[in-house]
């Protein structure tokens, strides 16, 4: 989440008085993550995310994950339904830009999980990928590896060299690999692929909310696995690995939905892919990223380390 897109009080007031939410009492931007704007809404009767649709984010693919959403809902997972205004219309336009109104969900992000919380993730995780196998919708997924090289290409080996010295040479190192040893055989589904702690509501050590599917695509469904591990199990920086958490959350998503040997052979080489593709769009924002937006940017030397660490480490899934 972050601003891109600044709007007024009196901006959103009026979009209010499209819907049957009460008047606003106040309206905050939320400057984390580097995706879309977004702004936390309270009104006389309730709270809302007001997000407007930046970037990465197609208008034409918002129909799929509302569709995708509801279908969750349906089936009981904690998601957040998006709003529809006075005449059953969800997708709005605020500012010129494609916006919605989604419904606020309690719980807070952490920024240090326990096993206890990694467990109840993973478990989540397999029950939504037990709810969306029947689920008809597709997406194609516009940052899977086949789009990694062009991204790299599209950073400059001199900008990448300047996050990290010889970082260009690895790059092309790992993409090799990755072009040879990527999966082509195992299940695919809907995943929500980029499912970061702060995209988990809890409470204690429950989940109440699985947030922010703008990524949500049709792909393997082990790199779901393979994103949330390299998402959950390190330090903020990645220099710090924690065993106990890793061990949780694959146990928490087995418990809902089982790995088969050829998912837990393939996780190596699919979490080396997640690793390499976050480093790659952290670097391209955190090159291009405007210096007066209110965004957050995140250091994509972070997700070198997870990298360097799954090189290193190919039996970490075998629990």
């Amino acid at each position: 989440m972050a601003v891109y897109t600044k709007v007024s009080a009196e901006e959103i007031d009026a979009f209010l008085t499209r819907f049957d939410v009460g008047t606003l009492i106040s309206a905050k931007g939320i400057a984390e993550g580097v995706e879309n704007s977004n702004y936390l809404i309270e009104t006389t009767q309730d709270r809302f995310i007001l997000t407007l649709y930046e970037k990465r984010v197609d208008p034409n693919d918002l129909p799929f994950f509302i569709a995708m959403l509801d279908h969750l809902a349906a089936k009981n997972c904690p998601v957040p339904p998006m709003i529809a205004d006075r005449k059953g219309i969800t997708i709005q336009e605020l500012c010129g830009k494609s916006a919605c109104l989604i419904k606020f969900l309690p719980g807070v992000s952490v920024t240090t999980p326990t096993p206890n919380q990694a467990q109840a993730t993973g478990r989540a995780l397999g029950e939504m990928h037990n709810a969306l196998q029947d689920f008809s919708g597709k997406r194609a997924n516009s940052m899977n590896h086949d789009t990694w090289r062009k991204l790299a290409i599209d950073c400059g080996p001199s900008e990448l060299d300047v996050i990290a010295p010889g970082l260009h040479a690895l790059v092309a190192s790992e993409l090799d690999h990755l072009d040879q040893n990527w999966p082509d055989r195992l299940p695919t589904s809907v995943i929500h692929a980029d499912l970061f702690p702060d995209n988990v509501l809890m409470l204690n050590d429950q989940v109440t909310g699985l947030i922010d599917f703008y990524f949500s695509c049709t792909d393997i469904r082990a790199y779901d696995v393979a994103v949330t591990h390299a998402a959950w199990c390190f330090s903020e920086d990645g220099e710090s690995f924690d065993a106990a958490v890793s061990n949780a959350l694959i146990q928490g998503y087995s418990d809902a939905f089982p790995l088969s040997d050829e998912d837990r052979a393939a996780l190596p080489v699919l979490a080396r892919g997640a690793s390499l593709r976050f480093m790659l769009t952290r670097a391209y924002d955190w090159i291009n990223t405007p210096a007066d937006a209110l965004v957050t940017r995140k250091d994509p030397a972070a997700f070198l380390n997870r990298l360097k660490f799954y090189q290193a480490n190919p039996d970490v899934f075998q629990i």
